[in-house]
């Protein structure tokens, strides 16, 4: 198999409909790469498939470390392949801040759900990016939309850094939750609750079964205390078991319910599109900063700065504001 950047434009596109594994893997390869006539490639390539994307369920998934994301997902996965979906799990890696490198262990996580014909697993590293997803999260959505995947999983480092993130690329957004360690009510953030279309209580199973369906009766009380969704839907909390395959099946009705009443009332198309105005505005600011980091006139004057800076003669903000007035002076 050749390399996809050695194919044509046009055959790039017939092998990723045709739902070509290899051309798909190396199209994302394609997408995550900084170069720059990769990423003109990738844009391109993009373009051509928009009337292939667009009809997969999208659902993200956060949790803290520990929780079991991706043994549910698994477990979850392999119940979506047995109803005939085809799946694709984008699993995001925590990176170094030092090394920039990543495990990038979930297929071995996911052992089953990996040689499973009609699931595709992509572990990916954050890289430089906060909020549990990697920088090009979107376009890979869109590629494997484009190369016919029915639902596409997006499981998020969950480490509590602006998961917001997450929810402005997803249909539907799932928490999932350790029940018995500790004050579960304290442990996450309000905000992250009111994003929640659905709270799974993981691990309910042996004598954790008693504290799991606690833990469900306290955040279904929990959710009646914070705001109203966007959508007007009623998050749900159920209890699931990996160990014992429960509550996998009643997870894909909560799913299959909220797009069927977001459809109804509209939401479902608002918020893919304000989604992509999001995705519009947050390129804006991506590629600024890109083509700031690359001005000679910031390299120049960048050390001078920094040095102003850390003496508290100048401002970090005054700084800035000097420094954006230099690079685009007469540009804008």
């Amino acid at each position: 198999m050749r390399n996809t950047v050695e194919l044509p434009p046009a055959e790039i596109t017939r092998q990723i409909v045709a739902g070509n594994r290899v051309v798909l893997a190396q199209a994302i390869t394609l997408v995550e790469s900084q170069r720059q006539q990769d990423i003109t490639l990738a844009h391109s390539l993009i373009t051509r498939l928009l009337p292939h994307t667009g009809k997969a369920v999208r659902i993200g998934i956060t949790g803290v470390p520990g929780v079991g994301k991706s043994t549910f997902i698994e477990a979850f996965g392999m119940y979506l392949t047995q109803q005939q979906k085809k799946i694709a799990v984008l699993a995001v890696d925590p990176s170094s801040s030092k090394t920039k490198g990543s495990i990038l262990g979930d297929k071995t996580r996911m052992e089953n759900l990996a040689r499973n014909p009609n699931a595709f697993i992509r572990p990916t590293p954050t890289g430089n990016t906060l909020g549990g997803v990697a920088d090009r999260t979107r376009e890979t959505i869109l590629l494997c939309e484009a190369a016919g995947f029915d639902v596409i999983i997006i499981e998020t480092v969950g480490v509590g850094q602006s998961e917001i993130t997450v929810r402005s690329m997803v249909d539907f957004f799932m928490l999932l939750m350790l029940a018995g360690a500790g004050d579960e009510l304290q442990g996450i953030k309000k905000g992250i609750m009111e994003m929640a279309d659905a709270i799974v209580i993981t691990k309910c199973d042996g004598e954790n079964k008693k504290a799991a369906n606690l833990a469900q009766a306290n955040y279904r009380h929990a959710l009646h205390l914070v705001s109203a969704t966007d959508s007007g839907w009623q998050p749900q909390v159920l209890t699931s078991s990996a160990l014992e395959n429960t509550g996998v099946k009643e997870t894909w009705k909560v799913i299959t319910d909220y797009l069927e009443f977001t459809q109804a009332n509209g939401y479902f198309n608002r918020n893919r599109q304000w989604q992509n105005r999001s995705w519009f505005y947050e390129s804006i600011q991506s590629q600024l900063l890109q083509k700031i980091a690359l001005s000679e006139k910031v390299n120049a004057n960048l050390a001078r700065f920094e040095s102003e800076i850390m003496n508290n003669t100048l401002l970090p903000s005054e700084a800035a504001r000097q420094l954006l007035t230099e690079v685009f002076r007469g540009s804008i």
